[in-house]
């Protein structure tokens, strides 16, 4: 059976929603899969959302659209209306709990709530809540490896930014580590 993981992660600009998905379709890269990244920007001045979508598999991506994503990382309440219903019947769902109010009532998905921002206030950067919902998504689905997305972080980050390297590993291991406990 072929693996095909269609994922989309969605929430507000400045949120690191295109960082993640660049990050999953590197290390995708790195470890010989086929890849795709597609973002999109709503308006945001509307309310909308900016989100990306991932496709990562063991052949050649055929398209980069998603409809009903495999995986739905949401980090806001418009990311959460609009892609909660979208998610595929045993498909998984992670929310951003600190910022999302809304609970799914799908009995149907996995469903992984995580209050990754106030967590990232915890490790002392706001900014690597998506690092942690990142986390918690590879060790839920070893999708790709950890080392292959901190590889990727180099890419992703300008030189500049390459200090924050090792709170963002800091922010992987943290999600990890709390997928057995926050499981639904």
């Amino acid at each position: 059976m072929n693996m095909l993981e269609e994922i989309i992660i969605a929430g507000f600009g400045g949120q690191g929603v295109m960082s993640m998905g660049q990050l999953i379709a590197y290390a995708g890269m790195i470890e010989g899969k086929g890849v795709s990244w597609l973002p999109s920007y709503g308006p945001e001045q509307r309310g909308g959302t900016a989100n990306c979508a991932v496709v990562v598999s063991d052949e050649p991506v055929g398209s980069p659209l998603v409809t009903r994503p495999s995986t739905a990382i949401v980090l806001n309440n418009p990311s959460f209306d609009k892609f909660e219903p979208r998610v595929r019947q045993e498909g998984l769902l992670i929310i951003n709990s600190s910022l999302v109010v809304r609970a799914s009532e799908r009995k149907d998905i996995k469903v992984l709530e995580i209050t990754a921002t106030d967590i990232a206030n915890d490790l002392g950067n706001s900014r690597v809540a998506n690092m942690i919902l990142l986390g918690a998504f590879l060790e839920l689905t070893k999708l790709v490896s950890t080392d292959s997305i901190v590889e990727s972080l180099k890419k992703v980050l300008s030189t500049n930014k390459h200090h924050l390297i090792e709170v963002n590993k800091q922010a992987l291991k943290k999600g990890a580590s709390l997928v057995a406990v926050e499981i639904s």
